[in-house]
């Protein structure tokens, strides 16, 4: 079976396309057993793209998470699927469907577009301590669960301790969370650092949080309704912007795709 390891900002995937849709699996076991660092292929995710159409191009995207749960959402991967369709069928305006929901995806010569949908944005959703100060958290569903911390200096936080405290804070249960911290880092950019749900580590970069990130701090008033640039640990910064149609409920992430190796599993 062969396989592409890519990554969408860093946001690393093993990616299977072209499968039999009979292939009985146990993917999550799998997913858990191909994403381990030290004796997989390494990754945060294994996503599974099968082609459902050619005209109009529709793939179905599953996305199991490195502990081999599902991602009811995740943008890099559905970046990463497309990027693979337009290489194989030269697609470059995709319909992507991952968990029931459908997304939109355009590829371009140096970037890679999907949707995210946004929906419930509450703030003030717990408070915990960072550093020594009280610190507010404000949760936003972009498909998949996000809180969201606006702090002075992403630098400073032990992503990792509080990210894990938080996620599984007893106001978010049974559910858990994806946690964010975010800063404001000039006009219409904001830097930022993610500690996934289902990685259980820091990545560095996630497409739907820095969607959450965007749509936080336009409510904070840290940024306007427009294009804003989303600096991640990688150091390729993803951009979000309102979707023409849908400005108020559906936003674009995009930045760069980057195919690292192909291999055959064994």
């Amino acid at each position: 079976m062969r396989f592409r390891k890519i990554h969408g900002a860093g946001n690393d995937f093993v990616l299977l396309s072209g499968l039999d849709p009979d292939d009985e699996i146990e993917w999550p076991k799998e997913a858990e057993r191909l994403c381990a660092r030290r004796t997989g292929v390494g990754a945060d995710g294994l996503v599974i793209s099968r082609l459902i159409s050619k005209s109009p191009a529709v793939l179905e995207v599953t996305c199991f998470n490195a502990d081999g749960s599902v991602a009811t959402m995740c943008g890099n991967a559905l970046r990463c699927s497309a990027w693979a369709a337009h290489r194989d069928h030269g697609f470059q305006q995709i319909s992507l469907q991952m968990a029931g929901v459908v997304h939109e995806a355009v590829v371009s010569d140096d970037s890679v577009w999907v949707t995210a949908e946004v929906g419930e944005v509450l703030p003030r959703r717990l408070q915990a301590v960072i550093n020594g100060r009280p610190t507010w958290f404000d949760s936003a569903h972009t498909g998949t669960e996000h809180v969201v911390a606006i702090v002075d200096d992403v630098d400073a936080i032990d992503a990792v301790m509080v990210g894990r405290l938080v996620r599984h804070h007893i106001n978010l249960a049974p559910l858990g969370t994806n946690v964010n911290f975010v800063q404001s880092a000039g006009h219409q950019e904001l830097k930022i650092r993610t500690y996934e749900r289902g990685v259980e580590a820091e990545t560095l970069s996630c497409g739907s949080g820095a969607v959450a990130a965007v749509v936080v701090a336009a409510m904070r008033g840290l940024v306007v309704r427009r294009a804003v640039t989303v600096h991640n640990r990688a150091g390729e910064p993803l951009t979000v912007r309102p979707h023409d149609a849908r400005p108020n409920r559906t936003q674009w992430v995009g930045g760069p795709v980057t195919h690292t190796f192909e291999g055959v599993l064994a």
